[in-house]
């Protein structure tokens, strides 16, 4: 039976990739105003008029935008609430590629 030590060195050896940064996406679609995109994003993020429509245009320009980064709990509940507004988002490790 291992000791208590043994077992706190095995915790501290997991992988920790949950903790590297994640980034959320918007990605740009055909069915949702852009209105209501900048809408969302402020109920969800508390982002400020001028920032959501930043981002907005971002994501009806480009295509995409990131809208937000932290740990991977965190982007996973951000895609959960922008589905739940309709909106198209995924999650990926922070990359350059912004």
């Amino acid at each position: 039976m291992p000791s208590t030590r043994e077992e706190l060195d095995l915790d501290q050896s997991l992988d920790t990739t949950t903790d590297s940064p994640w980034v959320v996406i918007v990605w740009n679609d055909p069915i949702n105003l852009m209105s209501y995109v900048t809408l969302v994003l402020r109920k969800v993020f508390g982002y400020s008029l001028e920032k959501a429509t930043q981002l907005m245009l971002d994501v009806h320009h480009k295509g995409r935008a990131v809208v937000s980064s932290g740990p991977r709990e965190r982007a996973e509940l951000d895609v959960y609430r922008l589905h739940e507004h309709g909106l198209w988002a995924t999650m990926q490790k922070d990359g350059n590629d912004k």
